[in-house]
Formats: C-alpha cells, sequence, structure tokens
C-alpha cells in the first residue's frame, strides 16, 4: 500500500471492544498481574469502585488489535503509544475505540493517531474512559 492511499483511507476510524471474561482471564494470564482490585470484587467495593476494576492495560491490547487487524494494511509497526486512564472500566463493558489522524511525515512514512476511548455499554450516554496516542510506520516489503 503506498504511503498516501494509506493515509487517505485511515482518517477516522472506529472499532468496538467487549471486555468478556475471556478477555481479562487471557490478559490475567499473560500479565500475572493477581491485584485485588481486579480480582476480589469486595476488595474493589471497600476501594469505592462498584465492582472489580478491569485492567487498563487490556486498553493497550485493543491499540495493538486495532493497529495490526482494523488499519487498511497489516504493512505497520507500532512506534510509540501511550494511553491516559480517566475512568476506570469493568467486565462487560462495551468500548468503542475511535481514531483520528493528529499528523503525518511523509519523509519517514509515520503516521500519528490521536485516541479515544468510549464506553458505550449505556446506548443513552456513552462515556470517555481513556485517551491517547499511537505512532505507526508504514513497512515496505523487501525484494
Amino acid at each position: 500500500m503506498l504511503y498516501q492511499d494509506f493515509v487517505d483511507s485511515s482518517q477516522y476510524l472506529e472499532y468496538t471492544y467487549c471486555i468478556t471474561q475471556d478477555v481479562f482471564d487471557a490478559f490475567q494470564k499473560l500479565s500475572q498481574d493477581l491485584n485485588p482490585l481486579h480480582t476480589d470484587a469486595n476488595f474493589a467495593k471497600r476501594m469505592g469502585f462498584p465492582d472489580r476494576v478491569m485492567y487498563g492495560n487490556i486498553l493497550n491490547a485493543f491499540v495493538s488489535h486495532f493497529v495490526g487487524m482494523v488499519l487498511p494494511t497489516q504493512n505497520v509497526v507500532i512506534l510509540t503509544q501511550d494511553i491516559q486512564f480517566r475512568k476506570p472500566v469493568f467486565m462487560g463493558d462495551t468500548i468503542l475505540l475511535k481514531s483520528e489522524i493528529q499528523d503525518t511525515s511523509e519523509a519517514v512514512e509515520i503516521v500519528n493517531f490521536k485516541l479515544k476511548f468510549y464506553r458505550t455499554t449505556n446506548a443513552e450516554k456513552s462515556q470517555l474512559v481513556a485517551s491517547g496516542h499511537v505512532q505507526v510506520g508504514l513497512l515496505h516489503p523487501q525484494q
């Protein structure tokens, strides 16, 4: 894919993710993070949350999927990424990831995306739960 075609077809993209028990279990197994905030509903409630708080870095995993599978080419690599967590997410939440190109560098074929994560579980009112950026480089097969 040519760089300009990639930029043109990636201006605004969205993808919906669900925080399911399978997602939680897979992340917990990978991270080995057994902090009671994530694993013990009673502990989470004592800390002022309605239920166990899901791992924030599940959102980073969603970014990985988004870059590798949602962007219009798989010939990409993540160069940097960051997420600012604004509100906790919980089991069963539906998360809408919205991306918008923030800036580009044609000389080195890099695209910077601004990311926003919205909880859309409640259809009447979506809620911003996190925001961030991901910088992506376009790859070219070697001859």
